[in-house]
């Protein structure tokens, strides 16, 4: 698949050029003998072509035989044969501002015609950049969500739908998911339920030629794989202060812990790991409390944005398993920090349950503090996501 088609394939009716059998370029001459060459839109020498038009190629008789789009640099668009033969289309949008040149092959039985045409597509007045997590080739927890993370707003429903649509979303296991806008500026993706152990992932963001506003225009797609492994599961329990940890739901380890005090109470909801750090500085500054505490830490997992981790706390290994002490994270012993750190993988499940604050969705990548009926809501399109086949 060409990596530089990242667009939408909209399937709007497109009005061919009447009486232009050749779309303006080269036929195959005037012999009897020849077939009438093919019809190509947009035609030859046309100037700012919406990159989200689609190029159609028809036949003027029998069927088409080879089609190829290409840029200036040679890098070609994909397409799609109609089931007779007869037709061919970009499957994607166009990159703005750029010279394509389409050649086309066709005819009945030996009676053979090329047609070209040559055109250049509209410049984007903005440009839509993006970036994607997890990081291509991770390993992941089976609680990952796919994050699209835009550099400007796509304030429309008609901009997200066409962001949506553009996302090719392929797994070595059937799953159905959907995609739900967090803001203007980011879509995730997540399962129905969490993701089957050993599903292999690709999303490829056909993101150039997404009309995503008035003049704005992705300009580059996005291609990310990951693989999920072991299902990792930890429950924390603030009351009875142990974190269970389970693989493939078969208990591992249970660690005393050590939660938020009165006041300063852990979140309570379904998190993942979103990020680890073997060592970092705890800062209460960064939580809006300065001076309360500037603390070197090891082993930390962190399960939200607003800074709450499982981390080493040997300072508190005495309330740890009776008691809780913390300003709100997830305090174990140095052994057990680092045997959690070494064992968790980022996007693994964590619960925290007997707090009384409420983990607030939005608060990092929290695609499981929201039921399957909340999240499928946030879809600009309003419908589930059936993955195709991964193959090779």
């Amino acid at each position: 698949m060409g990596r530089f088609r990242e667009g939408v394939a909209l399937v709007g009716v497109f009005s061919l050029v009447a009486g232009c059998s050749s779309g303006g370029g080269s036929g195959g001459g005037g012999s009897k003998d020849a077939a009438p060459p093919p019809s190509i839109t947009p035609a030859n020498g046309t100037q700012q072509v919406a990159p989200d038009q689609p190029v159609v190629v028809k036949a003027a008789k029998g069927r088409l035989t080879d089609v190829s789009v290409a840029d200036a640099k040679g890098r070609k668009a994909d397409g799609k044969l109609s089931p007779d033969g007869r037709s061919w289309q970009t499957s994607w949008g166009l990159v703005p501002g750029a010279t394509y040149t389409v050649t086309a092959h066709g005819g009945d039985g030996g009676k053979q015609a090329t047609a070209t045409s040559t055109f250049t597509t509209l410049a984007a007045k903005q440009k839509l950049e993006s970036g994607l997590a997890p990081l291509n080739g991770e390993a992941v927890g089976v609680g990952i969500p796919i994050q699209l993370l835009l550099s400007g707003d796509v304030p429309t429903k008609a901009g997200k739908q066409a962001v949506e649509r553009s996302l090719e979303l392929r797994t070595s296991t059937h799953i159905t998911g959907a995609w739900y806008w967090i803001s203007d500026r980011e879509v995730d993706f997540r399962p129905k339920e969490y993701w089957p152990s050993g599903t292999k992932v690709k999303l490829v963001a056909h993101l150039a030629g997404v009309k995503a506003g008035t003049g704005l225009y992705g300009t580059k797609d996005r291609a990310l794989s990951f693989t999920v492994g072991a299902k990792h599961y930890t429950r924390i329990n603030a009351e009875t202060h142990e974190a269970k940890v389970y693989k493939a739901g078969r208990l591992v380890r249970t660690l005393p812990v050590s939660l938020g005090r009165p006041g300063d109470d852990s979140y309570t909801g379904v998190m993942i790991a979103q990020e680890k750090d073997a060592h970092i500085i705890m800062d209460s500054a960064t939580t809006g409390d300065p001076g309360a505490y500037r603390i070197p830490t090891d082993w930390n997992v962190r399960m939200t944005y607003s800074g709450t981790f499982v981390h080493a706390a040997p300072w508190s290994t005495g309330s740890q398993g009776n008691s809780n002490v913390s300003h709100g994270c997830v305090n174990a012993s140095p052994s057990d920090a680092k045997w959690f750190f070494d064992f968790t993988n980022v996007g693994d499940i964590i619960e925290v349950t007997g707090t009384s604050r409420k983990l607030r969705f939005g608060n990092g990548p929290t695609p499981w503090a929201k039921s399957w009926t909340d999240w499928l809501q946030g879809s600009a399109l309003g419908q589930p996501v059936t993955t195709t086949p991964l193959t090779g």
